[in-house]
């Protein structure tokens, strides 16, 4: 079976794989539609706990159900599927003490690409399909679809664990993909003003769309011509173009999507002291310490809350996404400004979230087995 796999850190190729072997409760499935992302890149150039020789990788997928076990209920062979790249262990005893990410190990919910063989095969194993998969509405498209099983579920868990309520002032830092989807759910809970931050043209105008009132530049004295997000505060550092623009009182939700350490206590910075709430859906890479401020964190004392998240997954979850889909009230396909055809365009793709060219937000790559 042909698959993308890890070779070694920094090194990635085709590889003759094993088959999946069919589970009781699981499914196999082929991807229709798949899309590498940031932590794709991460897992490959980025260091990070060891993994498996050969690890396939890969856990943005949209797919069809070849085979199901003898006790998968819910689904047959030919369905299309979206499957959802935070993939719990749902019979694991922590489930039970409400712990859907972590249950049975350190981050157990995120398997695909990391600790189970990902999507990028001919085919893949879903251990337990009853309560990971979800079937896709009528009227979402496949770029739809793609987009909610990472990109919509991580932004939206941002916003959730903001504790955003009804007029709050929140600030997203980081407008790539997570970012832009984070912007968006925080308008749905009810965020009055979203001051995102980010740099890029192609992000600064989504971010207006999907909801930010104000988009700032994080660069001090960026050149001149590279968009409309570099005209106001760009002699200022962020935090300070934030507290200014909130009379001094910061904002009532941070939610880091992106950027280097330096974004953490940034957050606390710009976070408002005894009500004020950071949620962290970034990956830090490497090892060490987050740099905490003593200062704005009130020597301890400030009643800033942090959350450091994983995304939410599992089969309601997506299904719940699809109906934001389904019935109009996000439009995640705006996402997806590239696309490659062929299994074998995976690593062209992988490459593309690497580098990151200028007019890049996603790249979707579609499999026609015909």
């Amino acid at each position: 079976m042909k698959a993308f796999v890890l070779i070694e850190p920094g090194k990635v190729g085709w590889h003759e794989a094993p088959e999946p072997v069919l589970t009781p409760y699981g499914a196999i499935l082929r991807p229709l539609a798949v899309a590498p992302c940031s932590s794709d890149v991460h897992t490959v150039y980025g260091g990070g706990s060891r993994k498996a020789p050969n690890l396939i990788l890969g856990h943005e997928c949209v797919g069809e159900i070849l085979e199901t076990g003898e006790l998968v209920q819910d689904f047959k062979p030919g369905d299309v599927v979206v499957v959802p790249a935070i993939t719990p262990d749902w019979r694991a005893m922590g489930i039970q003490e409400g712990n859907f990410k972590h249950a049975s190990a350190p981050f157990s919910g995120h398997q695909l690409g990391r600790t189970a063989p990902g999507v990028f095969a001919e085919k893949f194993l879903i251990p337990d399909a009853d309560t990971t998969l979800a079937k896709i509405p009528e009227g979402v498209t496949l770029e739809q679809a793609l987009m909610c099983v990472d990109v919509v579920t991580t932004g939206f868990t941002g916003a959730e664990f903001a504790d955003i309520k009804i007029g709050d002032t929140v600030v997203v830092l980081g407008i790539g993909p997570i970012g832009l989807m984070a912007i968006e759910g925080a308008r749905h809970l009810g965020a009055a003003r979203i001051i995102a931050v980010g740099s890029r043209p192609i992000c600064v105008e989504l971010a207006k769309e999907f909801g930010a009132t104000e988009v700032l530049s994080y660069k001090v004295n960026p050149p001149e011509g590279q968009g409309e997000a570099h005209l106001e505060g760009k002699d200022k550092d962020v935090v300070q173009q934030v507290l200014e623009r909130t009379g001094g009182l910061g904002a009532d939700g941070v939610i880091i999507c992106g950027g280097g350490d330096e974004v953490f206590a940034q957050a606390v910075d710009m976070a408002r002291y005894g009500i004020g709430t950071i949620s962290n859906v970034n990956y830090f890479g490497g090892t060490g310490n987050l740099p905490f401020p003593k200062f704005s964190g009130g020597r301890g004392m400030a009643g800033k809350t942090i959350h450091t998240e994983l995304a939410k997954g599992g089969r309601i979850r997506m299904e719940r996404l699809l109906k934001m889909v389904q019935y109009g009230r996000i439009n995640p396909q705006k996402l997806v400004t590239h696309q490659l055809n062929g299994l074998d365009q995976v690593e062209t793709a992988l490459q593309m979230m690497k580098e990151k060219p200028k007019d890049l937000i996603k790249v979707m790559v579609r499999i026609d087995w015909k």
